[in-house]
């Protein structure tokens, strides 16, 4: 791909999407060597996004940035391998949430020690001093572009 034909260099949303782009394949790999082989990409970006506690399927689709329906579907597919469960919500008896079950759980403890393992090696390459000062700004720039913090 190479640099950007329009400026010489490429822009800062893309500078920060390849380093994300490869932590998801790797992880995503990892998982699936452990024997969870039968998470998708899009499935991933859903569960990831599933907290402790449960979420409400309308804000997991929002933060995943698909349709309801999308998100519906993903979590039915996920649910039937064992990943999430559906329960009722305990602040509103009309309303279902979307919780980890335990094979989930057991896959998201896989993706966190790739995910530390990536970040380590990384680590390496920029030094300490680069990738703490790295994540202080990317932080920073979180407060202006994550509505979901």
């Amino acid at each position: 791909m190479g640099e950007s034909p329009r400026r010489g260099r490429m822009n800062l949303g893309i500078l920060c999407f390849i380093p994300a782009r490869e932590m998801e394949t790797r992880v995503l790999k990892a998982v699936a060597a452990a024997g969870f082989d039968d998470i998708t990409l899009a499935q991933g970006r859903v569960l990831q996004r599933i907290g402790w506690e449960g979420t409400r399927m309308t804000d997991l689709a929002e933060q995943a940035r698909v349709t309801k329906q999308t998100a519906t579907f993903l979590i039915g597919q996920l649910e039937r391998a064992g990943y999430v469960e559906r329960v009722p919500d305990p602040s509103d008896a009309r309303a279902r949430l979307v919780r980890i079950a335990a094979r989930g759980r057991a896959a998201l403890e896989v993706a966190m020690e790739a995910e530390a393992e990536v970040e380590a090696e990384w680590m390496r390459h920029l030094g300490r001093r680069d990738a703490d000062r790295l994540r202080r700004i990317l932080t920073r720039l979180r407060e202006i572009t994550d509505p979901y913090q």
